[in-house]
């Protein structure tokens, strides 16, 4: 389903496709190529709040952008979203930004690999490498007639090494850099420039960072509470949840001082 937003542009640009857009990374990416005279498809599952979100970009960039629904997962929902998005005009831009995150097991905490679920392994893995996958087979024909093209996958800390209780995401993230290393050598001599772009840290507001210092800045002793049995991950965990207290607290008071 696609929804169209904003009036038409006569920029003479072709379509920036951001796939996996969300209140952060996704939305300011968008917004970064609407401002930039592109027509923008913006694609993510909740189309609802995808609509929005294209309402919001459309009226403060005065450009037209269009919100389709897309289900990363689903090899079906992907070929059918860019039928929508090829259908718009010639796609110079794509950005892919889709990731899993499981209710159950959030990216943001560690889980041991004895306990992730086969299907959401596999939900990981198809939503990280394969649906990025098929969105570059959509556009590169398109690009290859036109003589140019880029295609940007958004890549994290995760694509670069392996980290304990996050096999999950850094095995999709992994194969995703491995898919744009392999994209970009097969097609610049056509003009199109592939590139896999790492975000080494939080995105987000100081908040956000805040609540994170325990993945960045305590990573290993939270990778060894996954290898210490259960009675003593308990002692430890209570001894390092107050050490992290006391880090958060300090880096919120240099903040609010700084504003």
């Amino acid at each position: 389903m696609m929804r169209n937003v904003g009036s038409s542009s006569s920029s003479g640009k072709g379509i920036a496709a951001v796939v996996g857009v969300g209140p952060q990374l996704g939305r300011s990416v968008a917004r970064k190529f609407a401002h930039e005279g592109y027509t923008v498809a913006i694609l993510a599952r909740d189309l609802g709040r995808l609509s929005r979100v294209a309402e919001e970009i459309a009226r403060e960039e005065k450009a037209q952008v269009f919100a389709i629904r897309i289900d990363c997962a689903d090899p079906r929902s992907v070929r059918e979203a860019f039928e929508g998005v090829l259908s718009l005009g010639f796609v110079e831009v794509l950005v892919y930004n889709a990731y899993h995150s499981s209710s159950s097991y959030p990216s943001h905490h560690p889980t041991s690999f004895t306990h992730i679920p086969f299907q959401s392994f596999q939900t990981s893995i198809s939503v990280s490498v394969f649906a990025a996958f098929l969105c570059a087979q959509q556009v590169i024909p398109g690009m290859m007639d036109k003589g140019k093209g880029t295609i940007l996958f958004s890549g994290c800390s995760a694509s670069l090494n392996g980290v304990a209780g996050f096999s999950e995401l850094c095995c999709g993230k992994f194969a995703l850099r491995a898919l744009s290393q392999c994209l970009a050598r097969e097609y610049q001599a056509f003009g199109i420039h592939v590139a896999h772009v790492i975000i080494d840290g939080v995105v987000g507001p100081p908040s956000i960072h805040f609540l994170n210092l325990e993945i960045y800045g305590e990573r290993r002793k939270r990778e060894e509470l996954l290898l210490v049995p259960h009675t003593a991950k308990r002692k430890k965990h209570r001894t390092e949840r107050n050490g992290r207290r006391a880090i958060i607290q300090y880096w919120r008071s240099r903040w609010r001082r700084r504003r």
